[in-house]
C-alpha cells in the first residue's frame, strides 16, 4: 500500500522556521521525483520545490534562498526546511511522487 505521510507542520512567527517532513512507503521511492507543492486558503496548488532521483533540486522563485529540499533515500524520506518565514507561506503543504501518489498534507501557519 502506498503512503506518504507528511508532518512537521506548525504555528510559527514571521521569520521563524519550520521543516517539514515526508515519509514514503510501499513504491520504490529512490527512483521518483518528489515535489512539494502548497495550497494557501482559497488559492489553488502551487509548487514549491522538487528534487529529482539524482538529488538535483529546484525551487519556485518565491521561496528561492529561504527554503530547503532534501532526501534521504536510505529513509525513504523527503524534508523541507523552511526558514526567513513569511505569512504568505501560509498554506497545506503536500508532497507527491511525480504527482502520482500524495500525502495528506500538513498545515503551515506562519502569524505573529
Amino acid at each position: 500500500q502506498v503512503q506518504l505521510v507528511e508532518s512537521g507542520g506548525g504555528l510559527v512567527q514571521p521569520g521563524g522556521s519550520l521543516r517539514l517532513s515526508c515519509a514514503a512507503s510501499g513504491f520504490t521511492f529512490n527512483v521518483y521525483a518528489m515535489t512539494w507543492v502548497r495550497q494557501a486558503p482559497g488559492k489553488g496548488l502551487e509548487w514549491v520545490s522538487s528534487i529529482n532521483s539524482g538529488g538535483i533540486t529546484n525551487y519556485a522563485d518565491s521561496v528561492k534562498g529561504r527554503f530547503t529540499i532534501s532526501r534521504d533515500n536510505a529513509k525513504n524520506t523527503v524534508s523541507l526546511q523552511m526558514n526567513s518565514l513569511i505569512p504568505d507561506d501560509t498554506a497545506v503543504y503536500y508532497c507527491n511522487a511525480e504527482g502520482l501518489y500524495w500525502g495528506q498534507g500538513t498545515q503551515v501557519t506562519v502569524s505573529a
